[in-house]
């Protein structure tokens, strides 16, 4: 009897779902008032000006519009309206979409600039002028708004672009090069690249990729670098990103967080967490099999999670190229589950604007199936690229951004997408569920997620010719019979029935099949699945997602740290906010005990900081080093490492700004602090320590600053 209950239930819950009625929509995890945790949406990433042109009036007039597209680096008329429109008109909603993710909004510069022989336009967003401005081929501020309200209306989230790294193109040697690069705050000019008194640009010539300080501290092509420890810099983008959060957009995506000092976006982060919170999240372009110990480091310290691109390439090896096969897929999401601190958070993808198109022409469709089911039900907060579910192809920068060609409904990826996409609210295992592989080959991956007692599993064979017998396959759904959710889509996938302990009926998985089976059920115990922001000052306010904590308010934890009463703002049965106590700042546990008197699991690596942040640059001149030995710096604070020789802060960098014996590092350090610190030489061998009494300084109470001492020895 409980067998068959089970199975209703699921018969229910898949039934609501093809209606585009989801079992869990009501709950404050899933809806789009919850700014801070995506794990329950699925992102749809649009190049603004391709999608729809919605109002013909605001299209560039004369050289910078192709009305057909046929020259896609000039505008092609895609506007906020345009978005607007198929927002109403379900197409997003009609796939399971509820976020978007759009190109910057800003002002970008007008001028056309000629690169071999092409016209150039700044369609694409990443070209600013005035980041407090919108496009104005994108519309107004009032078409921005009305955009908002109608996602909002939808249960749709919007996430902008941003990118503070850099304003337009510009040369050093030759101030009539397009707009110079200038930058201007709500229309009142503040600089140029070539007449730049207050020295808001680098000037250190461009990027050779070889080093992360080369990187940081240097042009990003011929885009004018912006110095971001100039504190009207610093203070201009805080004033920027708070006029769009004031809009009422949901989410932030940090274009380029490779190519700007680390502490200055920690800082960044900081100042957000403390107004307007957001989901955030930055793109930190990795290449094939590429694993760097910095992007990991970053995701985890800064306070924003990372386009993954470790998963994305994988899959585009596995599904795309078939340079690696399912073993190598297992793998990736084994060694990101340890590498990333939350890896729930990392948002995944199988193409964007900056790579080549997943689809390629002539090529079977369901390998780009088969890559959207694996990415739909893996961990982390997926993100589609327009115009994926229309199999639209194209080999690189322009061509992977065409016009939309098509706003079918009946392609196979739209159906995939509108079944799967859903079951990110519907079933928490999807959601925030662990992963598990139960069964795999070099062709076939059966894997599963598990959240309390909620489980999805998928199965999937990449072998579009050969099926594979199944066999010695476990599972962590109850015993019953289970109806592939995909079932009548045309990807091949099967029923199955699990006996006791898990064991699974023997079956043929068919060549190029993708099967999905779950099973939800109520969680009764306080059991976290988010918490967000992961970083915060006393006081902030942070939401705990999850399930069981019950309607009556109960305890929080951080640490040892008991808040109860006034310090929690809300409580639900699936979501509580609470402010950050004032407790010594440092990496802290977060755990729920609910009025029943039962405690949660711990929720780890939240991070308290002393208090408001600015960016201080700290130099030590006359550093001497031997080869294999860095200088690094700790003090007196938590975000100085609290005189850590164990982990200091560094290496320090010593090419760009400052040359060797000459080091330094931007840090985010609590403001209006009397610091103390020192630096520190570190090689295989032991630790060196400068000698001589603790450095001091100031820190300021806003803005930035530079500290510059000598190595005492």
């Amino acid at each position: 009897m409980k067998t068959r209950k089970r199975f209703f239930l699921s018969l229910i819950s898949l039934v609501m779902l093809a209606f585009g009625v989801s079992p869990a929509r009501a709950t404050s995890d899933t809806g789009v008032a919850n700014k801070q945790n995506f794990n329950t949406d699925v992102i749809y990433q649009i190049v603004t000006d391709r999608l729809l042109d919605g109002n013909a009036v605001n299209n560039p007039a004369g050289a910078s519009f192709s009305a057909d597209c046929s020259q896609r680096k000039l505008y092609c008329g895609g506007d906020w309206k345009g978005i607007q429109n198929k927002i109403e008109d379900g197409y997003l909603t009609g796939m399971g979409i509820t976020a978007i993710w759009i190109s910057q909004p800003v002002e970008n510069i007008t001028a056309l600039i000629n690169y071999s022989g092409v016209d150039n336009t700044a369609y694409h967003g990443y070209w600013a002028r005035d980041f407090k401005k919108t496009n104005a081929a994108f519309g107004s501020f009032t078409d921005f708004t009305n955009l908002i309200a109608a996602a909002h209306l939808k249960n749709i989230k919007v996430i902008i672009d941003f990118a503070p790294n850099h304003t337009s193109p510009a040369s050093q040697t030759d101030a009539t090069f397009a707009e110079n690069g200038k930058l201007y705050d709500n229309g009142t000019y503040l600089s140029s690249y070539t007449t730049d008194p207050g020295v808001f640009f680098h000037h250190n010539g461009g990027t050779d990729f070889s080093t992360l300080e080369n990187g940081i501290y240097k042009n990003l092509f011929d885009l004018a670098d912006l110095d971001h420890n100039n504190a009207t810099v610093d203070t201009y983008f805080k004033s920027a990103i708070k006029t769009w959060l004031d809009l009422g957009i949901d989410g932030i995506r940090w274009d380029a967080v490779k190519h700007m000092p680390f502490g200055w976006q920690k800082n960044m982060m900081a100042y957000v967490n403390g107004y307007k919170p957001v989901f955030s999240f930055g793109e930190w372009f990795l290449s094939p099999n590429e694993v760097d110990p910095a992007n990991h480091y970053f995701a985890n310290k800064s306070g924003m999670s990372l386009l993954d691109f470790e998963f994305a390439q994988k899959v585009r090896q596995v599904f795309k190229d078939g340079s690696d096969d399912m073993t190598g897929l297992n793998t990736m999401i084994t060694d990101t589950a340890s590498q990333y601190a939350q890896v729930n958070d990392q948002v995944t993808f199988i193409d964007n604007h900056d790579m080549a198109r997943f689809q390629v022409a002539g090529a079977n469709n369901r390998k780009l199936e088969q890559a959207l089911a694996f990415t739909l039900l893996s961990r982390g907060v997926p993100a589609i690229y327009y115009g994926t579910e229309q199999y639209m192809t194209g080999t690189g920068d322009p061509d992977n951004r065409a016009r939309m060609t098509s706003f079918s409904t009946a392609t196979t990826a739209y159906k995939l997408i509108s079944k799967l996409a859903p079951l990110r609210k519907a079933n928490p295992a999807v959601a925030y569920g662990t992963t598990t592989q139960r069964w795999v080959n070099s062709n076939v991956l059966i894997f599963e997620r598990q959240f309390g007692t909620s489980v999805a599993v998928a199965a999937i064979n990449r072998d579009l010719v050969n099926a594979t017998s199944i066999t010695g396959f476990y599972t962590a759904l109850p015993a019953g019979s289970y109806t592939d959710v995909l079932s009548g889509q045309g990807l091949n996938g099967n029923d199955i029935t699990v006996g006791s302990g898990g064991a699974v009926n023997n079956f043929t998985l068919a060549a190029g099949a993708v099967a999905v089976w779950q099973y939800t059920a109520a969680i009764t115990a306080p059991t976290i699945a988010h918490v967000g922001p992961m970083m915060g000052k006393p006081g902030n306010t942070i939401a705990i997602d999850g399930r069981g904590f019950g309607a009556t308010k109960g305890t929080v934890y951080f640490g040892a740290t008991a808040v109860t009463g006034a310090g929690i703002a809300s409580w639900e049965d699936t979501e509580i906010k609470v402010t950050v106590p004032s407790i010594a700042p440092g990496v802290v546990a977060v755990s729920v005990k609910s009025a029943a008197l039962v405690t949660s699991g711990a929720y780890n690596n939240f991070e308290i900081l002393t208090g408001p942040q600015v960016t201080v640059r700290f130099v030590v001149n006359n550093a001497n080093t031997v080869s294999g030995e860095n200088i690094y710096l700790t003090g007196d604070k938590y975000e100085l490492a609290n005189w850590s020789a164990a982990t200091p802060l560094g290496p320090l960098f010593n090419q760009v700004v400052y040359q060797y014996p000459t080091w330094y590092s931007d840090v985010s350090v609590p403001a209006s602090s009397v610091i103390s610190f020192k630096f520190m030489k570190k090689s295989a061998g032991p630790t060196v320590w400068e000698g001589g009494s603790n450095h001091t300084f100031t820190s300021p109470a806003s803005g930035t600053a530079t500290v510059i001492v000598n190595w005492q020895p």
